[in-house]
């Protein structure tokens, strides 16, 4: 669990192959009814250099337990006052960690499902300079929120952008939405649908191995 003081509990993962170097991050935010456990199992798929850190969401989740970064008036719009406490706690919680734990802030990625993605979209695009790339995986830039975002400081910006086609929870429109903003501030966009619902399915999965080791470089 925590190790360093910050606004989020948390678990990490220390890199299972190391180089003497601080190690690229790479941040993983759950969706709605999940916790910090969910996303963490990816890890053993995922590049064996990542230093992984895995927040939870700061609400109880009302309906099923876990937890929930806010709650919804519908699909696309946060309640406002739930979303603005988690968007703030989750920038500081990258700021903590990014100086708590020994990685390379340089190369600091954040990875989300659902509302995990929703929250990396956030930080993302209000900070650009606060991460190297995103992973951002069934979920939508949010748009009906008070967020203002920097999309001039987008331009080359690495984003790794997934969505189901039959998502019956976030539906694949809010994908296509969030590549054609992605596409018009020229960020370094890679987009794909997979014939699945909501969900990080085994096809996901493998392209998501192969951006984020390729971001990396060589070993």
């Amino acid at each position: 669990m925590n190790l360093i003081p910050t606004s989020l509990t948390h678990k990490m993962l220390q890199p299972r192959r190391r180089s003497g170097t601080p190690a690229p991050l790479l941040i993983l935010l759950h969706g709605r009814g999940a916790n910090e456990d969910d996303l963490l199992g990816l890890s053993e798929y995922l590049d064996e250099r990542l230093f992984i850190v895995t927040p939870r969401a700061p609400f109880p989740f009302q309906f099923g337990g876990g937890y929930t970064w806010y709650d919804l008036e519908e699909v696309g719009k946060p309640e406002p006052a739930m979303f603005k406490t988690s968007y703030d706690k989750v920038r500081q919680f990258v700021e903590d960690v990014g100086k708590g734990y020994p990685v390379d802030r340089s190369r600091i990625f954040l990875g989300g499902f659902s509302m995990g993605t929703i929250m990396s979209y956030a930080i993302a695009l209000t900070d650009p300079a606060s991460v190297h790339g995103v992973i951002a995986n069934s979920g939508y830039v949010p748009e009906e929120t008070d967020l203002r975002f920097a999309w001039d400081q987008i331009r080359g910006k690495p984003f790794f952008v997934t969505h189901g086609i039959y998502d019956p929870v976030i539906p694949v429109s809010f994908g296509r939405r969030a590549k054609e903003l992605l596409e018009l501030a020229n960020a370094t966009l890679t987009y794909r649908e997979y014939d699945m619902g909501h969900q990080i399915g085994e096809e996901t999965l493998n392209d998501m191995m192969k951006w984020i080791s390729g971001h990396l470089g060589k070993p």
